[in-house]
């Protein structure tokens, strides 16, 4: 069978955890079945049975609404282009099913799934309802992003959740058939993710590779939780040096506070080491690697894909106690888990800010003061991912799903 991914990211447009899930799963998934990948940019690439066609959208006929509608109405079009391209091509015929990826991609698998009658999959990488700031972002914008989600998970012929917090969240929110509801985890490449010895890195990034440090990766996001480790960072070990690869802050107004807050804490310690970009993946590698402990402080996290490639690289994790983290992290074995006592009403926060910055600057001392809890620590993280989390078996779950659904359809779409 001939499959269609959806997704707003892919190579080298890749800013979060679903475009790197993307990237991987399509690659394995190639190896089983031809794949073709539709993406917001500008990508054409073959590759045996992977073909990317990227569509990127004019945007200037946007010009006349409000900023923050211009990404919902970019996602909006562009799942028109996919759709509006056909569903066969010149490649190898027609497409029997399509899977989407994050919500900018799901109005396609709508149009798709009742223009062409082919089966609709989903895989939930984050819930929109759980994320009440992205309002600060979108406006109202917002409202059309829930909206387009919730049609589409509950009109969707199967869905896959990142873990089964996340699939719990999604059938308490929704109104969604449990049967067809799956867990398939994410994964990572652990030929690649590996830990590596690359101290020229550090120096040029200007982090010092003669001292330990503590490493935070993510966006600029109320959902990563950077903030609460920025307030922690007083309570943390001076020895120990900070490095905060950040960048692609939500708003403006996001990106200048976290600014202030970084040059006043500069201004009271050294080696606090900010790096507001996305950087190459190697070089993400190698800031794994050499990390003392790596810290992933999210107030929402469905699965938390970063822990695993920190484990992959022999890095002990210290994360809050949400979603995926918990089913990632093993608690006293592969890392510690902090728990944020977050608000049952949005936006979720943390009831006590500042028991929750104490806690994870205590964890990260824990870990990083005691030489044989860390090597231990780093032993059984590597293990842990080498065992659970092989794309090759993801990607088998996975067409094992579509085939069951191929077979509820016609035989015309087989």
């Amino acid at each position: 069978m001939r499959v269609l991914l959806a997704t707003n990211e892919y190579p080298p447009y890749v800013y979060g955890g679903a475009g790197v899930h993307v990237e991987y799963l399509s690659r394995e998934l190639a190896k089983l079945t031809p794949v073709e990948v539709r993406s917001f940019h500008d990508q054409i690439y073959d590759d045996g049975q992977l073909h990317v066609r990227g569509i990127k959208v004019d945007t200037t006929h946007f010009a006349g609404c409000p900023q923050s509608f211009v990404s919902p109405l970019r996602a909006l079009s562009t799942c028109l282009a996919f759709v509006g391209q056909g569903i066969g091509d010149e490649l190898e015929g027609s497409l029997e099913l399509i899977h989407c990826h994050t919500w900018y991609t799901h109005f396609s698998g709508i149009l798709a799934k009742i223009l062409y009658d082919i089966p609709m999959v989903i895989t939930v990488h984050s819930l929109e309802p759980l994320r009440p700031w992205k309002r600060e972002q979108l406006g109202h914008g917002y409202d059309l992003a829930r909206w387009i989600e919730k049609t589409a998970l509950e009109t969707a012929d199967a869905i896959i959740a990142v873990s089964k917090s996340t699939r719990e969240d999604i059938l308490r929110l929704f109104d969604v058939d449990p049967s067809k509801v799956v867990i398939i985890p994410n994964g990572i490449d652990t030929e690649e993710y590996k830990p590596v010895h690359a101290p020229h890195v550090l120096t040029q990034l200007g982090v010092d590779p003669d001292r330990p440090y503590v490493l935070f990766v993510g966006r600029i996001t109320r959902q990563k939780g950077l903030y609460y480790l920025l307030q922690a960072i007083p309570h943390i070990d001076p020895n120990l040096q900070v490095v905060l690869c950040a960048g692609d802050a939500d708003t403006l107004a996001m990106q200048r506070e976290i600014e202030e807050i970084v040059r006043e804490l500069q201004a009271q310690r050294p080696g606090i080491v900010w790096i507001p970009k996305m950087l190459a993946r190697q070089d993400t590698i190698a800031l794994y690697s050499h990390a003392t402990v790596f810290c992933c402080p999210s107030i929402y996290e469905p699965f938390g894909i970063i822990n695993l490639e920190a484990m992959a690289c022999n890095t002990p994790v210290v994360g809050s106690a949400v979603g995926g983290i918990r089913e990632v992290v093993v608690d006293g074995e592969t890392g510690l888990l902090v728990d944020p006592h977050l608000s049952p009403e949005p936006p979720h926060d943390p009831v006590s800010p500042a028991r929750f910055e104490r806690g994870l600057a205590d964890a990260i001392n824990r870990v990083a003061n005691d030489p044989e809890l860390w090597k231990r620590m780093c032993e059984a993280g590597r293990r842990r991912v080498e065992e659970r989390y092989s794309w090759r078996s993801i990607a088998r779950q996975t067409f094992d799903l579509y085939l069951k659904l191929r077979e509820k359809y016609p035989a015309d779409h087989q």
